[in-house]
């Protein structure tokens, strides 16, 4: 099939190799900066499980020019949130109202926003579970486990664009699994002020009894909105806040699977705290925040995440010098 990826970062890339690998016809519309250093290496992926795969860069087309969505039998978007307006309407000028249009971003908006401007497409939201982070120009490492859950409908998409290092499921009720991933991604924050790694962060007692109070602070808030949530993990989404408060030999043993993650895995938050690039703390702590105030429900906890993480440089704490 082919396939474009709108928005070539860290996810796109990941995935758009790997779909380029299992014999797809991949072009990465990105920016300058990652597409560059593809041109001259050739795109290389690698896993925490030890999976390494390099795709040369003939075998993908490489553009900055939207105009390369005129020639799409699938767009999949993967643009932070900040960007889905303007790739909508990119989509909408050049792609035929017959392509199908996959959204894999965080937070509930993107695919609203994208059905807003492409009506009459075929617009479905997904929810990509694991993270992925850039180690080297050119190369993307994925750090933690899970299969990508898209909307269902027509076409078997899920199943056209399974391949072997990357199943994706169809699910019914999509809005359930976002919010599911929504209250994980919560987190992606909690590890940005830490200045800890994923692992180190969930081996901390006091940082997980934070994540738990975030989490149940949000379930909270979507329990009294009428918003169903789906486990992104093995555990169900109202168990997960009692597993992290436990003693941490206990939590170890019950949440091994959790613990399925690269040593020095980061969330994407914290790249892109560290690089001074805008976050989606707007997409996802500010989520529940408009949640709460519609419901009536406090949200002290992501109330002051937001607030930290919006610091201005000369202001901001030290990862180090913020405590759970």
């Amino acid at each position: 099939m082919k396939i474009v990826i709108a928005g070539a970062g860290s996810i796109g890339c990941y995935c758009g190799s790997l779909l380029a690998d299992a014999g797809h016809d991949v072009t990465l519309l990105g920016r300058a900066r990652i597409l560059e250093p593809i041109r001259d290496k050739g795109l290389t992926v690698t896993d925490y499980s030890g999976m390494r795969r390099r795709v040369e860069a003939r075998d993908l087309t490489l553009t900055e020019d939207a105009k390369c969505l005129s020639g799409a039998e699938i767009v999949i978007v993967t643009v932070k949130a900040g960007a889905t307006a303007e790739i909508a309407s990119e989509t909408a000028q050049f792609t035929p109202a017959s392509t199908p249009v996959l959204s894999r971003q965080n937070g509930m908006g993107n695919a609203r926003i994208l059905r807003s401007v492409l009506s009459g497409y075929d617009v479905r939201a997904g929810m990509v579970p694991f993270n992925v982070v850039p180690t080297e120009p050119a190369s993307f490492h994925r750090a933690t486990s899970g299969e990508i859950v898209i909307q269902n409908g027509p076409g078997s998409l899920g199943e056209k664009l399974s391949c072997p290092l990357l199943p994706v499921i169809e699910s019914g009720d999509i809005d359930a699994v976002q919010w599911g991933k929504l209250v994980i991604n919560l987190n992606n924050a909690l590890n940005a002020l830490s200045g800890l790694t994923l692992k180190e962060q969930l081996l901390d007692r006091q940082w997980r009894c934070l994540m738990a109070d975030q989490m149940a602070e949000a379930l909270a808030v979507l329990k009294a909105a009428g918003h169903p949530v789906a486990s992104t993990t093995p555990l169900p989404a109202w168990m997960t806040p009692y597993t992290l408060r436990l003693p941490t030999p206990i939590f170890i043993r019950i949440a091994a699977r959790m613990l399925t993650i690269d040593p020095s895995a980061r969330t994407s938050m914290a790249y892109d705290l560290m690089a001074g690039r805008p976050t989606e703390i707007d997409d996802l702590q500010g989520e529940i925040i408009r949640l709460g105030a519609q419901t009536g429900v406090p949200t002290p906890i992501c109330g002051q995440v937001r607030t930290l993480i919006k610091l201005a440089p000369a202001d901001k704490l030290l990862p180090g010098q913020i405590m759970p």
